[in-house]
């Protein structure tokens, strides 16, 4: 069942109208001013997909970008940290805004465990 936008030329209000869903439902009308002249708009389309068709998009190799350049994989990680949401940890965000400061670590430094 579709779902239409237009807008009243009489009133400039925008309004959306479901299409389909009862067999009486008429012509769409202005819900604002009753008008019945009305300009159909272009929508936006939404696609729905998964957690995990998200992420498998964000893991193809040809979405990271320069896997050598440390900014590009933290726009990446970013990207990631998003989709995931609480699962990244609550200091994600802050860990790759350091990250970005030094992008080359602490060499010589042994990693903290």
């Amino acid at each position: 069942m579709p779902i239409y936008e237009y807008r009243c030329l009489g009133c400039k209000k925008v309004f959306s109208f479901l299409v389909g869903v009862v067999a009486d439902s008429g012509e769409p009308v202005c819900p604002k001013c009753g008008g019945k002249e009305l300009q159909k708009l272009i929508s936006r389309v939404a696609r729905i997909r998964s957690q995990e068709a998200v992420l498998e998009d964000l893991a193809d190799p040809d979405h990271i970008a320069d896997l050598e350049d440390p900014r590009a994989m933290a726009r990446w990680a970013k990207k990631m940290g998003k989709t995931l949401g609480d699962e990244a940890g609550e200091d994600f965000g802050a860990e790759l805004d350091a990250m970005l400061e030094n992008p080359e670590g602490t060499e010589g430094e042994p990693d903290e465990e």
